[in-house]
């Protein structure tokens, strides 16, 4: 079986989509398949291209025997201002269909969202070669943009709505990564018998435990502290400001780690020194070897996002490496996500944007050791029942009923 895989972003990238798709085909691939992917430049989340590479119109990898990497050019833009990341999105559509045409003997296309465009170029692949396709939904676009404020709603809100409606009655499945997504879906007449759920998960064989990084605790001089860790993007969804307007007053023996890059950040720094935040370090995102170093330092790991009712139907994937890891999660993220942790009892929630919620559970998390050290084991619970590979496997079975 050969799976035509296209996605916006793919490693050395180390964002939620390059980490699954990677993790999964790697396993497609042990189970039998070939799988192409056709792709763009590195240069996510700085729209900076990453050290090695060039935007060329067409560029070969070959990753193993049976994995094939195409990257195509596409205007590349920092991942902020709404007009220069439609041209970035459209640009690879129109790239990654060019080259998805001379791809032979395919037997199903998978086409991944967001980016939302990305799936365009699925439902046209497909119709060409007259072959299915599945689209898997990552998130509801253009739902979330309306969500951030990035686009306000109106004609072409709604135009891209029905595009995108067309497009999940044209796919022959879609594999949603919450269930929440499947149930809004189903509500609005999509047909539940071509809906799957295959949820974001943890790649165990690499997140065996390791101690404290002695080498990072010295650099940041974090030996002693209490460190809450927040890694990833620091976007308009993420509501990172609400998090620095609440800690100041805070003692110094709590430290907060940021890592990572993103729309928000040189917002965040600027904040940052308004409050004059002693108790605050901002490091760029890391390469994914060295994540697991940056994480082992924490002790508490950050989840949050802005309070909206859209976000309640995300779970985001940062939770799964990080229990693995045995961090306890101070989530500040309401609805799935929140009943994932509090099922497994492996953190805290807290009500999104309520300061007094959030201090109070940060300072339970540091003072009752009793709770933390059950808070950790619990997480190893919650990873062991989102292995990756168990996921991987569970998709590829749906696919090869498809084709």
């Amino acid at each position: 079986m050969h799976i035509l895989f296209l996605t916006d972003n793919f490693p050395p990238e180390v964002n939620a989509p390059a980490t699954r798709t990677y993790e999964h085909i790697i396993e497609w691939e042990k189970l039998g398949a070939k799988v192409t992917v056709i792709t763009g430049f590195p240069n996510f989340p700085k729209g900076k291209l990453f050290d090695g590479y060039k935007n060329r119109p067409y560029q070969v990898e070959d990753l193993s025997k049976n994995i094939k990497v195409i990257r195509v050019w596409s205007y590349i833009a920092q991942n902020r201002g709404f007009s220069k990341r439609v041209l970035d999105y459209t640009s690879f559509a129109i790239t990654a269909s060019i080259a998805g045409l001379f791809v032979k003997d395919v037997d199903i296309i998978i086409a991944t969202s967001p980016q939302f465009f990305t799936t365009w170029s699925g439902f046209f692949l497909s119709f060409i070669k007259r072959i299915p396709w599945i689209f898997e939904l990552r998130d509801l676009w253009p739902e979330s943009i309306k969500t951030v404020g990035a686009m306000k709603d109106g004609k072409v809100i709604k135009l891209l709505e029905k595009i995108e409606y067309f497009l999940y009655g044209n796919s022959r499945a879609i594999i949603s990564v919450t269930n929440s997504f499947v149930k809004q879906l189903e509500r609005n007449g999509i047909d539940k018998k071509k809906m799957f759920i295959i949820k974001n998960g943890v790649n165990l064989e690499k997140s065996q435990l390791i101690e404290k990084d002695k080498k990072i605790l010295k650099e940041l001089s974090l030996k002693n502290k209490f460190v809450v860790g927040y890694i990833g993007t620091m976007g308009m969804a993420h509501g990172l400001s609400f998090i620095l307007n609440s800690i100041k007053g805070l003692d110094n023996d709590i430290i907060f780690l940021f890592i990572g890059a993103g729309a928000e950040k040189e917002k965040l720094l600027s904040l940052k020194e308004k409050l004059d935040l002693k108790n605050v370090i901002f490091l760029p995102m890391q390469n994914k070897e060295d994540i697991k170093r940056y994480i082992s330092v924490l002790d508490v790991a950050l989840v949050n996002l802005k309070k909206d009712d859209n976000f309640k139907k995300v779970i985001p994937s940062k939770i799964f490496e990080q229990v693995a890891l045995k961090k306890p999660i101070l989530l500040g993220v309401d609805g799935e996500a929140r009943e994932i942790i509090e099922k497994y009892n492996a953190g805290l929630y807290f009500e999104p944007e309520n300061r007094d919620d959030f201090i109070e559970k940060l300072l339970i998390l540091k003072n009752n050791k009793e709770l933390y050290n059950q808070l950790s084991e619990n997480g190893l619970k919650l990873a062991n029942d989102f292995d990756r590979k168990k996921l991987a496997k569970k998709m590829f079975d749906i696919i090869k009923k498809l084709v």
